[in-house]
C-alpha cells in the first residue's frame, strides 16, 4: 500500500474573509479545496492566518473596557486564542459538511488551540513593527499608550495603529497531541494565526504581546510532523520575479539555492510574498524529498500534481 502524502496547508486571509458573514461563506469554498486533497488520499493538517479576526477581537475587548471600567484589558495572546477558536469552529464545520457531502463519513475534524513558544530575548521585541487593530487619532493613541502600555505608530497619514513584535516560532507546545491526532486519521486545524505566542518561565507559559507569522509557524509544524508538502495558499497562482513590472516573470520550479538568491536580490515584498518564500525555502531545504508550493487555494490539487503553482525543492 502506497504511503499517504502528508500535507500542511497554510491558508491566507483570502480563504477566510474579513467579517463573520464573509467567513461563513469563505470557509465553504476553502473546505472544497481541502477535501479535494483528502480525496486524493492525502493526510491534511490546516494552519491559517487571523489578521482581520484578531484585530476585530482586540477592538471588541477594548470596547468592553470602555463600557465597564472594572474590566481589565485583554492580552493579545488571549485575543489570538479567541480567534483560533472561532475560526476553527467555522472551518471544522465546513470541512465536516463537505466530507459528508462527498460520502466520506469516517474522517474526524478537530481544531487544536495551539500555543507556540517564542524566544523572550528575540530582538524584535525591542522594535515592534507589526500593525494590528484599527486606525485611531493621535489623541486616542496617546490615551492607549498611557492606559494599556501599547506602542502606537503613525501609519502613512491614515492615523495611528498599535504595533507589536513578530518573533520567529521556536516550539509548538501541543505538537505531540497534533501528531497523535494526525496519525489517528483526523484532519487537524492547528497553529491558527501563527499560534498563541508564549514564552517559557520555568514550567509556566506566559502569553506574549506579539503575533507570529503563520507561514513560519506552518513551516515549523510541517517539519515537526515530517510532512511531504507545505502548501502556502495566497492570492496569486505563482510567485513572480519583478512582480507588477514589464519584466515580470512567473516561477514554476525553483531550487532552494535559486530562491535564496532571489531573496537576496530583493525580489519579494516584505510582509507579503517574502515570508511565504522564506518559509517555503526553509521547509524544502530541511530534508530531501520535501516540497513547498505557493499557489491559489483553488489550484491546490493541481499544484500537488505538479500542474501549476511555484514548487520549491532541494
Amino acid at each position: 500500500m502506497e504511503k499517504k502524502k502528508r500535507i500542511v496547508i497554510a491558508l491566507g486571509g483570502n480563504a477566510l474573509g474579513n467579517t463573520l458573514p464573509e467567513q461563513m461563506k469563505a470557509v465553504k469554498i476553502t473546505a472544497k479545496a481541502i477535501v479535494d486533497l483528502i480525496e486524493e488520499g492525502c493526510d491534511v493538517i490546516v494552519a491559517h492566518g487571523n489578521g482581520p479576526q484578531v484585530g476585530m477581537v482586540n477592538n471588541a475587548m477594548i470596547a468592553l473596557t470602555h463600557e465597564d471600567t472594572e474590566q481589565p484589558n485583554t492580552p493579545l495572546s488571549v485575543c489570538v486564542a479567541m480567534s483560533q477558536a472561532y475560526i476553527g469552529y467555522d472551518l471544522q464545520n465546513a470541512l465536516r459538511e463537505e466530507l459528508l457531502n462527498r460520502g466520506i463519513d469516517h474522517i474526524p475534524v478537530a481544531t487544536m488551540i495551539t500555543q507556540v513558544r517564542v524566544d523572550a530575548d528575540d530582538p524584535v521585541f525591542q522594535s515592534p513593527s507589526k500593525p494590528i487593530g484599527k486606525f485611531v487619532s493621535e489623541e486616542q493613541a496617546n490615551i492607549m499608550e498611557e492606559k494599556y502600555n501599547y506602542v502606537m505608530k503613525e501609519d502613512a497619514g491614515r492615523g495611528y495603529r498599535r504595533v507589536v513584535a513578530s518573533p520567529k516560532p521556536v516550539e509548538i507546545i501541543e505538537i505531540e497531541t497534533i501528531r497523535t491526532m494526525v496519525e489517528a486519521g483526523n484532519v487537524v486545524i492547528a497553529c491558527g494565526g501563527g499560534g498563541i505566542p508564549v514564552t517559557r518561565q520555568g514550567n509556566h507559559l506566559k502569553g506574549a504581546s506579539a503575533v507570529i507569522d503563520k507561514d513560519f509557524a506552518s513551516c515549523l509544524m510541517a517539519k515537526e510532523l515530517n510532512a511531504d508538502f507545505l502548501i502556502i495558499l495566497t492570492a496569486v497562482e505563482k510567485v513572480a520575479l519583478n512582480f507588477g513590472t514589464p519584466d515580470e516573470k512567473w516561477l514554476n520550479d525553483v531550487s532552494v539555492e535559486e530562491a535564496a538568491q532571489y531573496i537576496k536580490e530583493g525580489h519579494f515584498a516584505p510582509g507579503s510574498m517574502l515570508p511565504k518564500v522564506q518559509a517555503a525555502v526553509d521547509f524544502a531545504g530541511s530534508k530531501p524529498g520535501r516540497t513547498a508550493l505557493i499557489t491559489l487555494l483553488e489550484k491546490s490539487r493541481d499544484a500537488v500534481q505538479g500542474k501549476t503553482g511555484t514548487m520549491f525543492h532541494l
